[in-house]
């Protein structure tokens, strides 16, 4: 599913749709969007991606094989893990009674209810006591406040041994490890800063050499060191200029190659930003995506945008964890721009207070 920011699709982003319907998606994030263009499409973004997850649900859903060794985790437990994951971070960061807040919360508890609240996971980790996997999907329902009390009697002394602390992974998955033990609360077997000092994102890596993998390891770095965007304020001050200054050009390429995914993922990393929005990328971004975004709400991974009206336009892998990836990013902006526009309201003399 990664890929390589820089290369070219077959065709021109967009291409086949009448010019008067919709606007080429193609390389607009070097330009400015009218101020409020973002806002302009965000509710509906994120409405019209939820409501296609909701409707596909049962594609998450676990087989009955799920345990067998021969069971590939990466298109089963890895799709309801993120289910759960962006579900949850939707569910935290809209406003209780929206129908977003419902829906979201209603997924990550139909997602703990494929993982029998718990019970499968500590069967994983009975079987792989060695994967860190097992603990890093638990990890994402013991943040929302989901827990198995035989899980973590089992997690306990396995994360406590030396094998544990010296895992050898990608210092981006690292991170994530020490995320997810944060979030079940027991002492992380690493310091964090040590961690993110040994990252792509952490070296300050010259922006010219920005391409999809190192652009996915970016992404999830900063997803892990702010909690999958909970916690802007994590994200130190220089990393948080040297983001603001190469977004733009990061996105700009992404679109240019139709790297929808990738696109989703940065504008979540834009949104995760402390102090105030990049407002000025968001609405130039935003509304190519909302152009990219079928009717049905789903969004592809890479390539040409179809004009099939079909319910289905995209096999559900080309297009699930892009879809959940753009109603996650959707909800950190609407976040984002309207803490913005209440602080701007609060410092400015005579201004009357609004809330999108």
């Amino acid at each position: 599913m990664t890929t390589t920011a820089t290369e070219d699709p077959r065709e021109t982003p967009g291409a086949g749709r009448p010019a008067d319907e919709h606007a080429s998606p193609s390389g607009t994030a070097g330009a400015s969007g009218a101020p409020g263009a973002a806002l302009a499409v965000l509710p509906g973004v994120l409405a019209s991606a939820l409501a296609w997850t909701d409707a596909h649900r049962t594609r998450f859903a676990l087989p009955d094989d799920v345990l067998e060794p021969h069971t590939q985790v990466n298109a089963t437990l890895k799709p309801l893990g993120e289910l759960a994951q962006l579900g949850s971070t939707i569910r935290r960061t809209t406003a209780p009674g929206a129908p977003e807040h419902e829906l979201a919360g209603d997924l990550v508890a139909y997602a703990w209810e494929q993982l029998h609240e718990g019970a499968l996971l500590l069967e994983l980790l009975r079987a792989e006591p060695f994967a860190a996997y097992p603990y890093e999907i638990y990890a994402a329902f013991a943040g929302y406040g989901l827990r198995h009390e035989g899980f973590e009697a089992l997690a306990r002394p396995l994360t406590a041994t030396r094998a544990w602390a010296h895992t050898e992974q990608h210092a981006n998955r690292q991170l994530g490890l020490v995320n997810s033990e944060r979030r079940v609360g027991v002492v992380t077997h690493t310091d964090a800063g040590g961690v993110l000092s040994r990252t792509w994102l952490g070296g300050l890596s010259e922006p010219w050499m920005f391409e999809g993998p190192s652009g996915y390891a970016l992404t999830h770095t900063v997803f892990h060191l702010t909690d999958w965007g909970r916690m802007p304020d994590r994200v130190p001050g220089k990393i948080d200029g040297y983001l603001r200054t190469w977004l733009p050009a990061w996105t700009d390429g992404c679109l240019e190659s139709g790297q929808w995914d990738l696109t989703g993922e940065l504008l979540a990393v834009a949104a995760s930003l402390p102090g105030p929005a990049p407002a000025e990328l968001l609405d130039a971004v935003w509304p190519v995506l909302a152009d990219v975004q079928h009717p049905t709400g789903c969004v592809p991974e890479t390539g040409v945008p179809v004009q099939d009206p079909a319910p289905d336009p995209y096999p559900f892998i080309d297009c699930y964890h892009s879809t959940l990836v753009t109603a996650f990013a959707a909800a950190l902006s609407l976040r984002s721009l309207r803490q913005t526009d209440a602080r701007t309201d609060e410092t400015t003399p005579g201004r009357e207070r609004h809330t999108p």
